[in-house]
């Protein structure tokens, strides 16, 4: 469900039952001539709700579209690029967990798609969200069990919980749309980003539009929109794994079957 269109009854059901609460962490980026600048987003948006129609039991924050795209690729004037430093994302975001948290959330996954090759090291725009997401769940025990929470005895389970991911910080997890890459390989605005688009969001894509003048770009030519339809299984696969719908899934189709 899309949380801008939930009732209260509905969020005290989704805490209660703990629903998963996701939410697209992306940009605005310069994917050149022929894409959208929506490119980073746009795809996992698009994830959540196929996920949604799927199983309803998922809450789906707004998109958020304002990380840091960088210049690295095109300077922004008549680009389109929007790039907010990450001390201006790092800010924003500790306070949306602190709202997220006292709501009652307990089960939340931000998915990223822009510069995710590089996930596990980071970059400007996720790092920015998970140094956000610890400080606002160490601020939040603090108040919520006093100091000293971790040293209490009823915390002496605590590196089991943790094994087991059921620890406090897991309440808020951060995943890359995709790690199964060497199958389709990254590029910008190339085959893959292309492919993606045509099958997710046609709209954001014009081929008669494309201009020879990146080298980046240059494989759109051999995107189609079969290759992007897979790619998006493979996503779908990801997303669902990563919130423990993959089983749920299976299930379903037995229990329909």
């Amino acid at each position: 469900m899309k949380y801008e269109l939930m009732f209260p009854d509905q969020i005290r059901k989704a805490i209660e039952e703990n629903w998963p609460v996701v939410m697209a962490l992306g940009v605005l980026e310069y994917h050149a001539h022929h894409l959208a600048v929506g490119t980073d987003t746009i795809p996992i948006v698009r994830a959540f709700e196929r996920l949604e129609r799927e199983n309803g039991k998922i809450v789906i924050m707004p998109p958020f579209y304002y990380g840091a795209a960088s210049y690295a690729v095109a300077p922004p004037e008549g680009n389109g690029s929007v790039n907010i430093p990450a001390e201006t994302l790092h800010l924003f975001a500790r306070d949306l967990f602190r709202n997220l948290l006292r709501i009652g959330f307990r089960n939340m996954h931000l998915f990223v798609w822009h510069q995710s090759e590089n996930f596990v090291n980071g970059m400007p725009t996720d790092l920015a969200f998970k140094l956000a997401a610890r400080e606002a769940i160490f601020e939040y025990l603090d108040k919520t069990r006093g100091e000293g929470w971790w040293g209490n005895e009823e915390m002496k389970n605590y590196y089991a919980e943790h094994e087991k991911g059921a620890d406090p910080f897991s309440w808020i997890k951060f995943h890359p749309l995709c790690v199964q890459m060497r199958q389709y390989p990254g590029d910008h605005a190339g085959r893959l980003e292309t492919s993606l688009m045509m099958a997710v969001c046609p709209q954001g894509v014009d081929m008669k539009r494309f201009k020879d003048e990146h080298w980046y770009s240059r494989g759109a030519l051999k995107a189609n929109k079969l290759y992007g339809h897979k790619f998006f299984e493979v996503i779908l696969q990801n997303v669902r794994s990563c919130l423990g719908r993959e089983k749920q899934l299976h299930e379903k189709q037995c229990h329909e079957f």
